[in-house]
């Protein structure tokens, strides 16, 4: 069964969100996983593919906004998932991605800010009303 972990971060701007999803996309992929991260729309993933190459200043991650590259270790979309291959999810967005299940791993971030948390209240309340196991990680700046 999949395991969901909720990340929950003191910033209420989405760029720190972001800059977040980079860093842990990087810990897990150097741990051997491969890495999806979902976005909310077209202009995430954009932005979220610019800041895989950026966030650093020495390196980069490598990664690609095509689901189906059996090289890329991280991958970036908003509407795609991979068919097979990835056993970590990062969502970004707003909503339960409705291919969660084919992950082990599901990491969902939660901005600081009023809707933010609300929207992160009700993506906990479905997993845990269908038994998923849970656990959260507050995460200061």
């Amino acid at each position: 069964m999949t395991r969901v972990a909720f990340y929950l971060l003191a910033a209420r701007d989405e760029q720190a969100r972001r800059l977040f999803a980079c860093r842990l996309a990087r810990k897990v992929s150097r741990m051997g996983h491969h890495v999806h991260i979902h976005t909310p729309d077209a202009g995430s993933t954009d932005e979220m593919d610019r800041l895989l190459w950026t966030f650093e200043d020495i390196a980069f991650l490598p990664h690609g906004t095509d689901v189906n590259d059996p090289d890329s270790p991280v991958t970036v979309h908003d509407q795609a998932a991979p068919a097979d291959r990835c056993d970590v999810l990062i969502n970004l967005a707003p909503e339960v991605p409705e291919y969660f299940g084919r992950f082990e791993r599901v990491a969902d971030l939660v901005g600081g800010d009023a809707t933010a948390r609300a929207r992160g209240r009700e993506r906990y309340r479905f997993f845990k009303e269908r038994g998923y196991p849970l656990e959260h990680h507050e995460i200061d700046p």
